[in-house]
Formats: structure tokens, sequence, C-alpha cells
């Protein structure tokens, strides 16, 4: 372009190819999603929520029994290894319901804990090195009635191979009462 007698040269704009602006806005979005799946990981879910009152209450009408549902027997505890070489521990029995409320479903915490260290004044101090929460009995099952017995099994295969072989103690977790 000529204005006057001089030459003006066209102005270039600065100006962003379209795939920059898609790359830096994936590259935006990857980095958003790392930060908020990093923050994630790092916050530990809550676990389940603990018995209640009742439940606690209601907990010594449980009784573990043989299998005519009548005398008290504790459960049976068995290891084997599975296909993979992997150490396997069964436990198993029946549970009775000796309260007078109906139950949709009974959750046990068992300990499994490590062989031990004596302390000086003789006592022998374990430390809980594996916990898992099962159902002994569940809705699906059809709950326990009162004065009923049922069986369970539970298996464990994520043991550490550091825990002292011994039956592991169990505490009720939770109980859920029919309506």
């Amino acid at each position: 372009m000529v204005a006057g007698n001089r030459a003006v040269a066209p102005e270039k704009k600065f100006t962003v190819p379209p795939m920059a602006i898609v790359a830096g806005i994936v590259v935006l979005a990857g980095l958003a999603g790392f930060w908020y799946l990093d923050r994630a990981s790092k916050q530990t879910p809550a676990g389940p929520p603990p018995p209640s009152a009742e439940a606690r209450a209601y907990a010594k009408n449980l009784r573990f029994v043989a299998d005519g549902g009548v005398m008290l027997e504790n459960p049976k505890m068995e290891s084997h290894e599975s296909y993979l070489k992997q150490s396997i521990v069964e436990i198993s029995g029946n549970i009775l319901n000796a309260g007078a409320r109906p139950l949709n479903s009974v959750e046990v915490t068992w300990l499994f804990k490590d062989p031990g260290t004596p302390m000086p004044d003789g006592t022998l101090y374990q430390e809980t090195i594996w916990r898992e929460r099962t159902s002994l009995v569940t809705r699906k099952s059809g709950g326990l009635a009162p004065g009923q017995f049922r069986h369970f099994s539970v298996s464990f295969d994520n043991v550490p191979d550091s825990w002292n072989q011994a039956m592991p103690s169990l505490v009720i977790a939770g109980i859920e009462f029919k309506q």
C-alpha cells in the first residue's frame, strides 16, 4: 500500500494456531485431573459406623453353638494351601440368636495377632497385625430369627505370615435389626 508517497507495510497480527490452544486446554485439564486424583488418594475412606448402643447391648445374645444348636462350641479354624500356593485360613461354625429380636445381619471383625513379646512382668504383649470385617448373617440369607442358628464359613487369603497361628479374636462389629 502506498499512503502519500510512502510505502506502508501491512500490519501482521499475532495469531495462535488452533492446535496450540487445544493442546494447552488438554494439558491444563490433565494437570487438574492429576491434582484432584492425587488429593483424593491421600484422604482415608470413612469406615463403617460403629455398632449402636442397642446393638452392643444385644451382642450378648449371640452365641456360637454346635451343629444341634444347643451346646456351646467355638468356631473351628483350618488352614490349607490354594492352587496358587497361597495360604488360606478358613473359620467355620454356627451362630445362634438367643435373644428375642429378629436380625437382618450380623457383622464381625476378626483380629489376627502376632506371636507376642514377653513383658518384664511376665505378661505377653500381642499386637493386632491384621483385621478384617465380614458378615456372618446377611439379609440375603434370610436373617436370623430368635432361637435360630445359622452356619457360617469365612475364608481369609491375605493374612500376614507373621500371625501367631491361633484362633483370631472376634468383635461384633454391627447388628442390623429387622423392623
